[in-house]
């Protein structure tokens, strides 16, 4: 699904881990979309996660998991 761009890297750490927290928790719906952020008070974000688009919930949550995780490591 991935159409190319910068994939997460326009993405603070802050906001991924914002993600994560929303998916886990509930509060936004995978698969993401702009109606899926805006409901979940991220609307800021519309243009900057076109990469978790059209994935479910346990894909896109391992995938910010990893992203954390490698960003953490290279810290």
């Amino acid at each position: 699904m991935f159409a190319g761009g910068t994939a997460l890297t326009a993405l603070e750490d802050k906001d991924l881990t914002r993600l994560l927290k929303r998916v886990h928790d509930g509060s936004l719906r995978c698969p993401i979309g702009p109606a899926e952020l805006h409901a979940a008070g991220m609307s800021y974000l519309c243009d900057k996660v076109e990469f978790l688009r059209g994935y479910d919930e346990r894909t896109v949550h391992a995938i910010l998991v990893a992203v954390i995780a490698e960003r953490r490591k290279l810290a």
